[in-house]
């Protein structure tokens, strides 16, 4: 089963490799667009001194990757470190044969953000990343709590992308790389949330049991009705709490304000659900 599990991790580590050698070789290096991270570094790395790409990741990561090894242990480090041994073989291979596209830079950006998020999901799909940032990131956060993980990979992706905007002596490159961070980061919450996050929808009014029958047999989503305490007049009340999807945000809306159209409702955000009527 071990072995089996290696081949399947081996398999997506490949494509995706495959996948984000295309968003650097053929859309980001060419428009100068940094994608961020430790490849960011290489691009530059390899515009100033023509250092292969691939391998100059590769370089870059050993010393975060021992680092990482004794401060995470070694099941996620050593398959990280596989991963980012795909990543940096496979650009370097396809860079003998993947087209450089000269294009509009706003589609540059997109695409090979895109594509990049893509191949790092399908990487990420498998229980491991591609090194680099996010590996630094965890041991800042293990030494200084107070800087999170998420700000400290932002704030370094930031120095990357102003490094190679001074490197390429071009301002508009910084910008456009932001568009790709942003499209990348959109593609990975696609794959790895899932598209329709869904809604949480409470419920505050003195048509309860109206509303609750509604979306029950209406809707057809479950309910759950907890009891709370208002804190100005100290009243026992009732509030509604359902999950649904986000199409189905404004039938719920609307059905309450057919009942009682001074309702108390707020919706938000569900990162993942699980569950019966729900995608596993």
């Amino acid at each position: 089963m071990k072995i089996k599990a290696f081949l399947w991790d081996f398999l997506f580590f490949l494509f995706g490799s495959a996948v984000y050698s295309v968003a650097v070789l053929t859309f980001l290096s060419p428009n100068e667009i940094s994608p961020g991270g430790v490849t960011g570094i290489a691009i530059v790395l390899n515009y100033l001194f023509s250092l292969p790409l691939g391998l100059t990741v590769f370089i870059i990561n050993i010393p975060i990757l021992v680092t990482g090894f004794f401060k995470f242990g070694k099941a996620f480090i050593l398959k990280t470190a596989v991963a980012t041994a795909c990543v940096s073989v496979v650009i370097d291979i396809f860079e003998l044969f993947l087209p450089s596209l000269k294009i509009d830079l706003i589609l540059a950006s997109v695409f090979g953000g895109s594509l990049m998020g893509l191949g790092i999901s399908i990487i990420m799909l498998r229980g491991s990343t591609t090194g680099g940032v996010d590996i630094i990131a965890k041991i800042i956060n293990e030494r200084f709590p107070y800087f999170s993980v998420g700000k400290t990979m932002l704030f370094i992706d930031a120095a990357i992308i102003a490094l190679t905007a001074i490197v390429y002596k071009n301002a508009q490159s910084a910008l456009y790389s932001i568009v790709t961070l942003y499209a990348s980061a959109k593609i990975m919450d696609l794959m790895l949330y899932g598209a329709d996050k869904g809604k949480i929808v409470y419920i505050i009014s003195e048509q309860t049991q109206d509303i609750v029958y509604d979306i029950l047999h209406v809707i057809n989503r479950g309910v759950t009705i907890i009891d709370i305490t208002g804190g100005y007049k100290q009243e026992k009340k009732q509030m509604i709490m359902c999950t649904v999807r986000r199409n189905e945000v404004h039938t719920v809306y609307k059905s309450v304000r057919n009942h009682d159209n001074k309702a108390f409702i707020v919706v938000a955000e569900a990162g993942e659900i699980y569950g019966k009527g729900f995608e596993k």
